[in-house]
């Protein structure tokens, strides 16, 4: 997707090379050799410009991004899609618990990514699909998407870095004790599958997941979750390992669900906020619960 980027070097920033300076806004290498390739894409007081020359107070230097390949093997189908924020860098979106984010053999058409293709193709906008948080299929909520290149590396680092804060609710099965607490157990794949994760002392990736239950009633516990690292699967893990596993978790939960008709696990990141990658200022969103939540907590109450 294209986008111009305009910057103001500042007393601090004079001398400076081009380079230095887009590496300290988070531009990472990939994204320097990428815009080197893009014609006229470095202008400094409307000049071209090249990477290593430098750059002098007051100076305006411009960044021009321009991405015409679209994203090979999503082809854009219609979905609604419930958009809670959007500018030139990012786009929110509270994602509907059934809806995968990423096409897949069984799901080649119906995922976020295919809706999202569709929504740029009706404005006449390539786009690569750059998602910084991905959710699994039956967990509803916050993810946000890059819109271009420069956005998609900043925002991949701070997930790295552990620098996006997310906050989820679940219903769990039991009576959550103690009623607040923090879970780490390093996660692995499980031997012999592809999907499943387990824990691993001695060979697993560090997983960290912070808890305090809201609520309790009828055998079960309403959860809200903070992760500190982010593997998949790792709340659904986390909880099952303590023997409070998510309401209606095929995987890793009872064989069989005691609420007919609900299909995937109960959890709902409600809570997203991170540094915005253009502007720098911290941003935090928030969504309510989908209907078929609120329906389980009062059917639960």
């Amino acid at each position: 997707m294209n986008r111009t980027i305009e910057y103001k070097i500042t007393e601090e920033q004079n001398g400076l090379r081009v380079e230095q300076f887009l590496r300290r806004k988070g531009y990472s290498g990939q994204n320097l050799a990428e815009i080197k390739r893009m014609p006229k894409s470095v202008l400094v007081n409307g000049k071209h410009y090249y990477m290593r020359q430098t750059l002098k107070t007051g100076d305006d230097l411009v960044i021009k991004i321009c991405e015409t390949a679209c994203s090979e093997k999503i082809p854009p189908v219609y979905h609604p899609l419930d958009i809670v924020y959007e500018d030139e860098d990012i786009v929110v979106i509270n994602k509907a618990a059934g809806m995968p984010i990423h096409p897949s053999l069984n799901h080649y058409t119906e995922s976020m990514a295919n809706a999202l293709a569709w929504y740029y193709q009706e404005q006449g906008k390539p786009f690569i699909f750059r998602c910084c948080n991905r959710l699994d299929r039956d967990t509803s909520g916050l993810t946000v998407v890059a819109k271009h290149l420069v956005s998609g590396s900043i925002l991949s680092t701070m997930v790295k870095e552990r620098r996006i804060h997310r906050e989820y609710l679940a219903i769990c099965k039991g009576s959550v004790t103690p009623s607040e607490g923090t879970i780490n157990a390093p996660l692995v794949r499980k031997p012999g599958t592809i999907i499943e994760r387990t824990v691993d002392f001695e060979n697993g990736e560090k997983a960290i997941t912070h808890y305090h239950v809201m609520d309790e009633k009828n055998g079960h516990s309403l959860v809200s979750l903070r992760l500190e690292t982010g593997r998949t699967h790792q709340i659904r893990v986390h909880m099952a390992s303590i023997r409070h596993p998510l309401l209606g978790d095929a995987v890793y939960g009872p064989a069989r669900c005691p609420i007919s008709g609900l299909c995937g696990q109960t959890l709902h990141a409600g809570i997203l906020g991170f540094i915005h990658p253009r502007t720098g200022e911290y941003m935090e969103f928030s969504a309510p619960l989908p209907d078929y939540f609120e329906k389980l907590l009062r059917t639960l109450s």
